[in-house]
């Protein structure tokens, strides 16, 4: 028997493992998907919470700076420490979100979009398309400065000026007892690179562009958005849209949200980062689910990081470490590997592993149609006799044998 040839994938992807259940099947997806059909080289960090905490975060940082050495990185799905977490992996502090470190260094856009099967239709009913949310991905709330106050004083914001001269202070409260503050910031640089990027994804899928903020109660900081956003939308996107048949569209967050869920979908709404981070689950949980949504930074200095959406699916861990069957769906995880691994045939200028994505993609869906699914999927399906519940690792297997059928 001939022994088969494997797909080489010619440049280095750096890989970022993760936590719990999802580290779980992470190893399955490449185990059973990925290492049969393909070469990779893979330069592998370990975001095991306990690793971040052995090596004071240092090798997020290290897996934020390989990507930029290498392009293109795939990240499984991390614990972001509470105090309870703290607690139960005897960790040294509650460390910042590894995503967060990431994003900070690699500054970009995250673009999260469902993954749409046939036989799961939106819990919105007037969805017939998918809706991709661009969540800038550096400053506001994740990168701020957060004080308590312990008793009456006045709060105020201070600028420096680097080259000299007089400070600049605005007041924010005056307080008459204990409370909180908190300082957020952007840079305009940041924020035209966000515009550029979600005009650019638009515009290669020829969809609309919807973008929102709160620019009548934030008359600086949300105007600053809306503002960098209009002038370079008119300066340098306003023909090639018009051309391309598709349009920019501003308004009001709340207003959007009650738009959104009355339109049919198949646009871009691009947000603020803390913005994006609540709606994207929203968009997720009316499409189906979060273990459903791809997700991919985009730096504008040319890196790209997928990973899913979703949480580390911490109960269905604990289940597995008493050696109870499980049932957790892997297609988020599955798709940053197929948009990582396009993405780097794109650069590479190797066509067969992007037809390798390609087809791991259409083999997942194809066992989600075919009434193969984890349970979580089962519960939103259309009622098919032929439908049953999959293991975790079934379900892999499924995807697996369809996929070697592809090949």
């Amino acid at each position: 028997m001939a022994v088969k040839t494997k797909i080489k994938v010619k440049s280095m992807l750096v890989e970022m493992d993760g936590d719990e259940m999802t580290r779980v099947m992470w190893k399955m997806v490449k185990e059973k998907l990925l290492f049969p059909h393909l070469d990779m080289n893979l330069e592998y960090y370990d975001l095991h919470v306990k690793h971040r905490d052995d090596t004071d975060d240092r090798v997020t940082v290290e897996a934020a700076q390989a990507i930029m050495k290498h392009g293109v990185g795939v990240k499984c799905a991390t614990i972001t420490p509470t105090e309870d977490r703290v607690r139960e992996y005897h960790l040294k502090k509650a460390w910042k979100s590894p995503n967060g470190t990431i994003r900070a260094m690699l500054d970009g856009t995250v673009f999260r979009t469902p993954i749409i099967v046939k036989n799961i239709h939106p819990f919105v009913t007037a969805w017939k398309k998918p809706i991709t949310i661009g969540r800038h991905a550096y400053g506001d709330v994740y990168d701020n400065a957060e004080m308590e106050i312990a008793g009456a004083g006045r709060a105020e914001l201070v600028f420096t000026p680097a080259g000299g001269g007089e400070p600049i202070r605005r007041t924010i409260a005056d307080f008459a007892g204990p409370g909180i503050i908190q300082g957020i910031r952007n840079a305009d640089q940041s924020i035209r690179s966000f515009a550029q990027a979600c005009f650019t994804f638009a515009l290669d899928r020829r969809i609309d562009v919807w973008f929102s903020t709160k620019d009548t109660i934030s008359k600086i900081y949300d105007a600053r958005f809306k503002d960098i956003f209009a002038d370079e939308y008119q300066s340098n996107w306003e023909a090639k849209f018009k051309e391309a048949g598709i349009e920019y569209f501003f308004t009001l967050i709340d207003d959007a949200v009650a738009r959104i869920i009355r339109s049919e979908g198949g646009f871009l709404w691009a947000l603020k980062n803390y913005d994006g981070d609540v709606m994207s689950d929203m968009i997720a949980s009316g499409y189906g689910s979060l273990a459903m949504m791809t997700s991919v930074l985009v730096s504008p200095h040319g890196y790209f990081e997928y990973e899913a959406a979703h949480g580390t699916v911490q109960k269905h861990y604990y289940k597995h470490l008493k050696g109870e069957e499980t049932s957790s769906n892997s297609m988020a995880l599955i798709f940053a590997w197929t948009g990582a691994l396009r993405k780097r045939g794109e650069l590479d200028g190797t066509p067969d592993v992007c037809t390798f994505a390609d087809k791991l993609e259409n083999a997942a869906i194809a066992t989600v149609e075919q009434g193969v699914m984890t349970g979580d999927l089962l519960l939103m399906a259309d009622k098919q006799p032929g439908n049953r519940k999959a293991s975790t690792e079934d379900f892999i297997d499924a995807i697996a044998g369809n996929l070697d059928g592809m090949m």
